[in-house]
């Protein structure tokens, strides 16, 4: 009788010991909270407005860091929501410059290469609010001061997270700033499409653009080098797109494989046939040069045009 007893208040303990665990830590399936985030985020700041776009002038990065924790922290990681950001978005926030306003879907990290750093054009992540979250990951907890460097709840488990919010409020808040012609670029092979709905542009950016301070909306529609074709100018979602900002009252125009990101994609595929570049006369031959010089001269002239071009956009 004794013995029963007691293997049923083990079990239970057991159990309770479990679900304790669990709610306590490494509950959620996404990664957890990025190392040294404090220090990165504000290393950051004061790179920002010190050596990437000292325009924007003096910020206290301090202030900032603490507005953007008290965003999230010490709350339940499921229920933080845009609004909390709007102290750290009103300390950071600066000027966008006209037509340099640069959206994107599907090509995160060829919209940071393209853009060189807010020198050619300045995607959200190039701006101060932007650049303070790009590529991190973080989560508070429930009733602790703590950051939870353990798991951190993805969309999929919840929409409400500290993450999610975070791009929403920029994104609305990088939208509305922007002003004169705008660009957008898109992912042709991605699978689903290259206008996502649901997605950020699509459901907080275009709602939050200002059309009186917008001149034109141009669209480029860039396949990866090595993907297929999915989408298109005039076809499929990018035709969605420019159906649904037409009736807006956009001025919309939009290119497919737009030359200069082919370009900067070319440089890690010289050879294949999208970045073979064709001449409409033949080089002048300043020495002795191999007798396919249609080929060769063209690939040598490409591949040292292109390193040019991106030896530029990471200094730049």
């Amino acid at each position: 009788m004794m013995k029963n007893l007691f293997l049923s208040l083990l079990l239970v303990s057991v159990l309770f010991m479990n679900s304790f665990l669990e709610v306590q830590g490494g509950k959620w399936k996404g990664e957890g909270t990025t190392q040294n985030l404090e220090s990165i985020v504000i290393g950051r700041c004061y790179d920002y407005i010190r050596i990437v776009n000292p325009a924007v002038g003096e910020k206290n990065c301090s202030e900032i860091w603490e507005a953007f924790k008290n965003a999230f922290i010490n709350k339940d990681p499921c229920s933080i929501l845009p609004k909390d950001y709007e102290l750290y978005i009103n300390l950071s926030l600066h000027t966008i410059p006209p037509n340099k306003s640069l959206f994107w879907e599907n090509n995160h990290l060829l919209v940071n290469s393209f853009a060189g750093r807010g020198q050619r054009y300045m995607p959200l992540s190039d701006t101060l609010f932007g650049f303070f979250g790009d590529l991190l990951n973080w989560c508070g907890q429930a009733n602790s001061i703590e950051l939870d460097y353990e798991s951190c709840p993805t969309a999929e488990e919840c929409e409400n997270n500290a993450v999610e919010s975070f791009w929403r409020m920029a994104s609305i808040t990088y939208a509305q700033h922007s002003s004169g012609v705008i660009h957008v670029l898109l992912n042709g092979s991605a699978v689903g499409g290259a206008y996502p709905e649901p997605g950020y542009f699509a459901d907080y950016e275009i709602p939050n653009l200002q059309k009186d301070k917008i001149s034109q909306i141009a669209i480029w529609v860039v396949d990866d080098v090595e993907g297929p074709d999915i989408d298109s100018c005039g076809t499929h979602t990018v035709e969605k797109l420019e159906n649904r900002l037409k009736t807006l009252g956009y001025d919309v125009t939009c290119t497919d494989n737009y030359k200069s990101v082919m370009l900067l994609l070319c440089v890690d595929y010289p050879d294949d046939s999208k970045c073979t570049l064709s001449s409409s006369a033949p080089a002048a031959q300043r020495g002795p040069i191999s007798s396919d010089r249609g080929g060769s001269w063209n690939k040598l002239m490409f591949v040292s045009f292109a390193g040019f071009f991106f030896r530029f956009a990471l200094v730049y």
